[in-house]
């Protein structure tokens, strides 16, 4: 994104000496030899797909259109507040019609079509949904395997109404915070800030023991083993015992 501004963007200020640059609009990168270029600075076989999709928005969408499929209820700067309308299972009705607009456009799907109308056009009930998206609903949400084993668009659909009857308006954010939790970096930081957070704890309090998390556990493990040993020998006391007395009786003692 910031190449696709540094070269195509008007310039919008700088901060000390580094350059900050708008985003592009559609007319400026409908020039044919913007496709080309995009590959050269290395957008790969997105460049396509960026050049198509800005020649179909020029030459069939009035200059705003994109703009008008966004959320009233998150207005460009300038523009007045308004309702967005009641919520329903698939998302308010101008949340459903920015996403069916989106898929119009060339290498548009639903999951690129959800990003754009959560993080640009301002619906947050819009939930991306891919695969992880799917496990993480199938693992966390009960929500069921059905008999796909692919996400096809009537499971896709039903992922999302299953966020949005959990979080409503705020679906897609809701969303982005568990994505972003289940990713392997993300988690290992997490467990960290945890387990940092409960010794911090129980230093603060000084009835508690504060000795290393890894100490206590060690201590409660040797606990564990030596509470068995005992039991251990607690039975095979009894055993002997048992046996000791077996033995009286038969010899009349």
């Amino acid at each position: 994104m910031e190449r696709l501004c540094n070269h195509y963007g008007p310039l919008i200020g700088h901060v000390g000496v580094t350059p900050f640059h708008d985003l592009p609009s559609p007319s400026i990168l409908a020039d044919p030899k913007v496709e080309s270029h995009l590959r050269q600075i290395g957008f790969g076989y997105r460049a396509k797909y960026l050049y198509h999709t800005a020649v179909q928005i020029s030459q069939t969408h009035e200059v705003g259109w994109l703009d008008s499929l966004r959320n009233p209820e998150s207005p460009v700067m300038g523009r007045t507040v308004a309702p967005a309308g009641e919520m329903q299972p698939g998302g308010r009705a101008g949340y459903r019609v920015a996403h069916e607009e989106l898929l119009a456009l060339q290498g548009v799907g639903p999951k690129v079509a959800d990003c754009v109308c959560l993080m640009g056009l301002g619906w947050g009930e819009a939930v991306p949904v891919d695969t992880h998206v799917w496990q993480i609903a199938q693992r966390d949400y009960k929500f069921g395997k059905g008999r796909n084993s692919s996400l096809t668009k009537g499971t896709y659909d039903a992922v999302g109404d299953r966020f949005r009857s959990l979080w409503g308006k705020e679906a897609g954010w809701a969303h982005s915070v568990l994505f972003t939790a289940d990713l392997r970096a993300f988690s290992e930081r997490l467990s960290t800030k945890i387990e940092v957070n409960t010794v911090k704890m129980e230093e603060e309090n000084s009835d508690l023991d504060v000795r290393p998390a890894s100490e206590l556990i060690t201590a409660a493990k040797i606990d564990l083993v030596e509470t068995k040993i005992k039991r251990e020998l607690e039975v095979q006391d009894g055993d002997r015992s048992k046996k000791f007395t077996r033995a009286k009786r038969r010899k009349g003692i």
